[in-house]
């Protein structure tokens, strides 16, 4: 009894070290991971912080009421934007479901696109909530 839990840990730990090896690797082909990089260096003056997740990245800016983030997530070989709550966008580029901007691996190829949708999270980014 105690081997299949063992096992089935060790499947788990295994589908996240999968997840995160898959994210490592698209974000770097993409060049997005040096994209962002740039971002907090350049526009931010290094004052931002990045939080990692297995298949996920915030880069996050501001203090108190000013708290902004950029949130991407990686899901198999798409990229994803998390936006503000809205309608569809009417544009078939990015791919939009009113929740996420995706870009399938075809798309991101294209490094002018994932430039120009950074530049508009980063001039309209996602405000974080208070917690007051």
């Amino acid at each position: 009894m105690n081997t299949e839990k063992d096992l089935d840990e060790r499947e788990s730990v295994a589908q996240r070290s999968a997840r995160r090896e898959n994210a490592k690797r698209v974000l770097r082909e993409s060049g997005l991971a040096e994209m962002l990089q740039g971002i907090n260096k350049n526009l931010l003056k290094g004052r931002g912080y990045f939080e990692e997740y297995d298949s996920m990245v915030l880069l996050k800016w501001g203090t108190g009421y000013t708290r902004r983030h950029i949130w991407v997530e990686i899901v198999g070989s798409s990229i994803r934007f998390r936006l503000t709550p809205h309608r569809k966008c009417v544009n078939s580029i990015p791919l939009c479901d009113g929740e996420y901007h995706t870009f399938p691996g075809p798309l991101w190829a294209n490094r002018s696109l994932l430039q120009a949708e950074l530049k508009k999270y980063y001039e309209h980014p996602v405000a974080e909530s208070s917690s007051d």
